[in-house]
């Protein structure tokens, strides 16, 4: 996640801690669970929705 972005159909604009970041679907990494310090939030369901929606048209489709 990022708090600066541009209007990219692979960044999907979330609300943390009160501001505006966003999910940069298009540089997707994956880390090993033990390197995360702490969590600081959940996605909601559309949140969540868009996000596989947005994988699945970028990956898939």
């Amino acid at each position: 996640m990022t708090t600066t972005s541009r209007k990219y159909p692979t960044r999907i604009e979330v609300k943390h801690d009160r501001k505006i970041g966003w999910i940069v679907i298009d540089q997707i990494r994956t880390i090993d669970k033990q390197r995360i310090t702490k969590v600081l939030g959940r996605l909601s369901q559309p949140e969540i929705k868009e996000m596989k929606s947005v994988i699945k048209e970028t990956f898939i489709d």
